[in-house]
């Protein structure tokens, strides 16, 4: 959940609890960091606890960002976020790649 300046982008980790119970702290997490920088990276390797809303965030700040011309790029999708994910129906890589966009293996 931290925020690194002395990065060119700005990135930050997810909490652990990104479900409905938590959702607004995240949200306000990710607009504060995303309100700082052009680009935004976001670690999703922390994320245990997760549902329906936290894919809704994630999906709505990737948009915003596109929208804006402001890259948002998700980074270590943790095993708990994709089951949610795949749950949520996302079925395959492909379409979660479609929908997410993000950076793997340092690219």
């Amino acid at each position: 959940m931290a925020l690194n300046p002395m990065e060119p982008k700005w990135s930050l980790r997810l909490p652990a609890d990104c479900s409905i119970a938590a959702i607004r702290n995240v949200y306000e997490l990710i607009r504060e960091a995303f309100g700082r920088q052009e680009r935004l990276e976001i670690d999703c390797s922390s994320v245990d606890k997760a549902d329906v809303t936290s894919i809704q965030l994630l999906l709505s700040t990737a948009k915003t960002g596109e929208a804006q011309g402001r890259p948002v790029v998700l980074t270590s999708f943790s095993q708990s976020l994709r089951n949610t994910l795949r749950r949520a129906g996302f079925a395959s890589e492909a379409l979660i790649d479609q929908h997410f966009p993000q950076k793997k293996d340092g690219i």
